[in-house]
């Protein structure tokens, strides 16, 4: 992936970028699916951006309850809010959900203009914002998708957001069963079960990632 291409570094030119790099001391790092990539509990300073792979944000409990928060893909940022609140620490973990290439930038000197005082600082600082108010919406539509009383509902919910955000009624959900069970804060046998169910009763057809909902329902929700 091409660092112009997302949407951290919207609207800047190749040597602007080049710049900000050296002026944010950029690490470029590679995680194996399943390693952490920052553990919970600890702070940050760094901003992670996902070039390659998938990372998953998660959060555990003291009995070892797992709730899955989110996803970043390609293009993708990660832990930006703890980064920006010094010594806080991360109430949640990021790991590798596959093989996974992260581009993490010092958030001190993205607060920080450097001595140049370069415009393309302004440009990052305002796509960041853009970044966190992105984000925060995230997290609120998990809410949403959670107040549903039964798993159907749960279900129907987020797979209402992925058609509209795809634009389609054909879309991939980014989650395997459990990190799925997981995000919807339900049982993962339970979960596979309804699905199940819903494809018996024509309201989606699936194999693995891959889902459907047909058209006069997709047509209906819209």
């Amino acid at each position: 992936m091409q660092l112009a291409d997302t949407q951290l570094f919207q609207g800047m030119t190749g040597a602007e970028i080049d710049s900000l790099l050296g002026c944010l001391d950029a690490r470029k790092k590679h995680y194996q699916k399943g390693e952490t990539i920052l553990p919970e509990g600890q702070p940050t300073q760094w901003i992670g951006l996902v070039l390659a792979g998938r990372a998953l944000i998660s959060s555990s409990d003291a009995w070892g309850n797992n709730s899955i928060l989110g996803s970043a893909g390609p293009g993708s940022v990660f832990a930006e809010a703890y980064a920006c609140c010094p010594g806080q620490p991360l109430q949640s973990s990021v790991s590798a959900a596959e093989e996974t290439e992260v581009l993490f930038l010092n958030v001190q000197r993205v607060m920080s203009p450097c001595a140049q005082a370069c415009g393309c600082h302004t440009k990052l600082l305002c796509s960041l914002l853009s970044l966190c108010a992105h984000k925060s919406l995230e997290l609120s539509r998990r809410i949403l998708h959670t107040r549903a009383k039964t798993i159907r509902g749960r279900l129907m919910s987020y797979f209402s957001e992925c058609v509209l955000s795809a634009g389609e009624y054909r879309f991939e959900v980014p989650f395997s069963r459990q990190q799925l069970a997981d995000y919807l804060g339900v049982d993962r046998s339970a979960l596979c079960s309804e699905l199940s169910k819903m494809q018996r009763d024509g309201l989606i057809r699936y194999h693995r990632s891959h889902f459907e909902v047909p058209r006069p329902f997709w047509e209906e929700m819209s």
